[in-house]
């Protein structure tokens, strides 16, 4: 497909660390921006964070800001979240995606990858 997780989700209790991993081997992820979503089951999906085209500077939502680590690599053409002192808050299905092409932030994204679920026990 699109994207293609090379590490998933899974079941990690509180306080653990994981880290999930997207690549595309059908487009290239360099000069765009891409960004990190989550959705929780009866919830609003909501956005974790964004890594900008222009200068790879990223952006981090309140809740996860300190915990969680956005990264790139263009050799690779994947993106990374390193997510580290998890809370039963953040289970949800985490989905990567690219947004259009000009968009410096993760305000219109064109390519979504899989979901893959993370859930945190407590």
């Amino acid at each position: 497909l699109r994207f293609s997780c090379r590490r998933g989700g899974g079941l990690v209790q509180t306080g653990g660390s994981l880290t999930l991993s997207c690549a595309s081997s059908e487009f290239i992820l360099d000069g765009y921006a891409i960004g990190w979503f989550r959705q929780a089951p009866g919830k609003e999906r909501e956005g974790v964070s964004c890594i900008r085209s222009s200068d790879g500077s990223t952006y981090y939502a309140d809740s996860v800001k300190g915990r969680f680590t956005m990264s790139r690599d263009n050799a690779k053409n994947a993106v990374y979240l390193e997510m580290k002192s998890l809370e039963p808050e953040d289970t949800a299905v985490y989905y990567c995606a690219r947004a259009r092409l000009g968009a410096d932030l993760c305000y219109n994204m064109d390519h979504w990858g899989k979901g893959t679920q993370v859930t945190v026990s407590s």
